[in-house]
């Protein structure tokens, strides 16, 4: 299980990105907000794909807040990726990331 050691932000407020703020939530499980400009349209979509990666990472207690501008899956994932990596300390491997293999 990935602990989250500390609060950190990834991503912007530019149109077209996502701006994910992560921290510890010990004891509180998962918590997460969103603010997007396509909620009533793709917001499941978008908290799929966060929760998605928490348990992937094997993360059980975190506090996200998201601020989407209508990013596109992709865009989510990499943010949400270094957010975890960088609240827990841990690196992360991109090339298992790159579906071209290159």
């Amino acid at each position: 299980m990935l602990k989250l050691k500390k609060t950190v932000v990834a991503g912007t407020l530019e149109s077209s990105d996502i701006q994910v703020t992560m921290g510890p939530n010990p004891g509180k499980g998962i918590d997460i907000t969103l603010d997007s400009v396509v909620k009533i349209q793709f917001g499941d979509s978008i908290l799929a794909t966060v929760h998605h990666l928490l348990e992937e990472f094997k993360i059980s207690e975190a506090q996200v807040i998201l601020n989407d501008k209508g990013a596109i899956d992709a865009v989510i994932r990499a943010r949400t990726q270094t957010a975890i990596c960088r609240a827990s300390g841990i690196s992360y491997d991109w090339s298992k990331e790159d579906t071209h293999g290159t």
